[in-house]
């Protein structure tokens, strides 16, 4: 049950006073639902109202607070703007107003009155005036105007003031908290108290006191990424809990596979079986993630890991999001199989009657020892007869039933993840930090290092030309089409168009594959370039993961400022990967901005997958780097992975160490600790302290 103290912050926008249905809806957008997530939003910039100067000493866009006198009224007519003159002895400036209706302006500024106005001033005609003023009130009310405003994000609908105010009285409601931080680390880094940290991120008294290094900010970053790490912490402790099934391998059929594989592994792939076969050797279900980027032979090291299985008289599978990536997996392993004379099955949408009878039958009966496909695995009538490991490819991709669906299909499974998106170590711990993790880092003998290039797009006739020339000596090229503010039918019309202004440099051998094609057309087109049908292809990100075409060499990206940079990498990966040079050609939208410049500099540095995921979270954001909303994600929404990043190591440590000495947190720290879990609604994981 989550405790009582907290009830007033889980409670509805709505039951704030002077909040109503309609702009707790906007709150709600900006925001979200609960008063909580009103303590969560935090100010991104403040307003300095001190300056007090006299009329004949204001500067144009200067937001000043002064004492004025009201001179007259000129209502104006038609288009013409409400104008209040004032002045103050040295000077006079105007209070403008449009569409105004009533006679408010009247009462509110009646002529021969003092009144104090606070505003952005501008010049007009040489003459000062402050359009709209944020305030105007009586020289005795004049302690409302606060000298220093936060300036909170906002929706349409919603003013600055609404959400000021609303913010304060959610202040109001926070209750006094149990202090859940270790004492020795809150006072080595000089971090304040919970209630003291809410306070001060709220009232900004200068730009520095918006940055995440500031100790209020870092307090409450912390605690956010201690809650994660904790529930992350709990869900490992829970899964080391489950029983599994010890499989050692004999290496017989392991070592039948590398004497047939014609090079040698890489440290990095020795490193990652002995950490796999270590796992599957003990008696808890293994849950380990195998990060490799594109081309670092990943896809053997599972072949390998699926071989314990089989040694073990049991069965594996491997399940993969497309069913372009399926076939392509499935002829890679079939043919890395053969020599140990083990047979790989199919099982996609696309296997149908007598064929995929067939498919089930060997499952069931375990004569089909391995197992390639898609969704289609974890479809009700797939039964196995012994499925030991479970391998998901680009796991990223699947939601977390789909993925335990599969583990489901066996007694004990033990499973490995396999993503070709190289993660930053600090996303690592907090999205996947339940996991154990082998990294490939090195890529096998045979990868080309690819010539990448930047080129402004009003070069766009000579990249053309470059292709056409490049075709006639027999090149397969990409043409990738760019991103149109993540909008599918903008992204198929940009491609569309681009497919027919290059058709005519190699007529019937241009294709084009997108988003919105039924999967079997795309395949088609896709067995086409692979093949000798389709030499240029037109193309939108689809072919970012998976697709193996070694004959490729030149690739280009069209306004390649819009990707992520872990995005480029990745469509860079899809050439380099046969025998002749290769060329990436990202082709830009000038003037770049710094940003951009930075992404497209660092790519045309570095191949090194983790080097640039590192660099793409510091220049955008984890929100960014992850691309959509990752099923299960806790989002954060105080803590900066880029700049809060060490913080990340240190609340991982501590986690773990309060697990250890006090795993059921029934000490008063543990009691403060399980209060932080439901704050920042990690709650779920609560239920694992008393369920085995």
């Amino acid at each position: 049950m989550r405790p009582t103290l907290l009830d007033r912050l889980f409670a509805p926008v709505t039951a704030l006073s002077g909040i109503g249905p309609q702009l707790g809806r906007l709150i709600e957008r900006a925001a979200g639902p609960l008063v909580v997530d009103l303590l969560w939003h935090l100010p991104t910039g403040l307003i300095d109202r001190r300056a007090a100067p006299a009329i004949a000493a204001l500067k144009h866009d200067q937001i000043v607070t002064i004492k004025v006198e009201v001179v007259r009224h000129d209502p104006g007519f038609g288009r013409r703007p409400y104008r209040v003159t004032c002045g103050d002895g040295s000077g006079y400036m105007s209070l403008v107003y449009f569409n105004v209706k009533g006679d408010h302006l009247m009462r509110l500024l009646p002529v021969g009155a003092e009144r104090v106005v606070s505003g952005r001033v501008e010049f007009y005609g040489g003459v000062p005036q402050i359009a709209h003023p944020d305030y105007v009130v009586a020289p005795d009310e004049a302690a409302r105007i606060k000298p220093i405003e936060p300036v909170y994000p906002l929706t349409a609908g919603l003013t600055p003031r609404v959400v000021q105010r609303a913010v304060a009285t959610a202040l109001e409601r926070a209750p006094a908290m149990p202090e859940w931080l270790d004492p020795a680390l809150r006072a080595r880094r000089q971090w304040p108290g919970w209630n003291d940290a809410l306070a001060a991120v709220h009232a900004p008294r200068s730009q520095d006191d918006l940055s995440p290094a500031t100790p209020a900010r870092q307090r409450l970053a912390y605690d956010e990424i201690l809650a994660s790490q904790l529930a992350v912490a709990l869900v490992r402790a829970r899964r080391r809990r489950r029983p599994g099934r010890a499989l050692a391998g004999s290496g017989v059929l392991a070592g039948k596979v590398e004497a047939g594989l014609g090079f040698t592994l890489t440290n990095s792939q020795r490193l990652a079986l002995a950490e796999i076969a270590g796992d599957m050797k003990e008696p808890q279900q293994m849950m380990r993630l195998l990060q490799g980027d594109v081309g670092s032979g990943k896809t053997v090291v599972a072949l390998l890991a699926m071989l314990i299985a089989v040694e073990n008289g049991a069965q594996a599978a491997l399940m993969a999001p497309t069913e372009i990536l399926a076939r392509q997996h499935h002829a890679t392993l079939q043919r890395l199989a053969a020599p140990a004379g083990i047979a790989v099955g199919l099982l996609t949408g696309r296997e149908k009657g007598k064929a995929r009878e067939a498919i089930l039958a060997g499952l069931a009966s375990g004569q089909i020892a391995i197992v390639v496909g898609t969704h289609a695995l974890i479809q009700g009538e797939v039964a196995f007869r012994d499925l030991a490991l479970a391998v998901i490819d680009e796991q990223h991709r699947f939601g977390v039933d789909q993925r335990l669906a599969l583990a489901d299909k066996g007694r004990a499974v033990d499973t490995l993840l396999m993503s070709a998106t190289p993660i930053p170590r600090t996303l690592m711990m907090t999205v996947y930090g339940d996991l154990d993790v082998s990294r490939l880092t090195e890529k096998p003998p045979g990868r080309q290092k690819v010539d990448t290039r930047t080129v402004p797009l009003d070069r766009l006739d000579e990249v053309v030309g470059a292709v056409s020339r490049a075709l006639g000596r027999g090149a397969k090229i990409y043409w990738v089409c760019p991103m149109v503010e993540e909008s599918e039918t903008a992204d198929l019309a940009a491609a569309q168009e681009r497919y027919r202004a290059l058709a005519h440099l190699a007529p019937g051998r241009v294709g084009l594959v997108h988003g919105s094609m039924k999967s079997a057309d795309k395949e088609r087109v896709m067995a086409q370039f692979a093949g000798d049908g389709i030499d240029l292809l037109v193309a939108t990100t689809v072919i970012e993961v998976g697709v193996d075409v070694p004959q490729a060499t030149i690739m280009v990206i069209e306004r390649a400022e819009r990707f992520g940079l872990s995005q480029l990498h990745q469509l860079r990966g899809r050439i380099g990967r046969g025998e002749g040079r290769s060329t990436c050609l990202l082709l830009y939208q000038p003037p770049l901005g710094e940003i951009a410049r930075q992404r497209l500099a660092i790519l045309r540095e570095s191949e090194d997958g983790f080097r640039i995921a590192e660099e793409d979270l510091r220049l955008r954001g984890a929100g960014e780097v992850l691309g959509t909303r990752q099923s299960g994600l806790p989002s954060l929404r105080l803590a900066d992975l880029a700049q809060h990043a060490e913080l990340v190591a240190v609340a991982h440590d501590d986690a773990r160490l309060v697990l250890e000495r006090d795993p059921g947190l029934d000490s008063a720290r543990g009691e403060a600790l399980r209060t932080l879990l439901y704050l920042f609604r990690r709650d779920a994981a609560i239920q694992y302290l008393r369920a085995g």
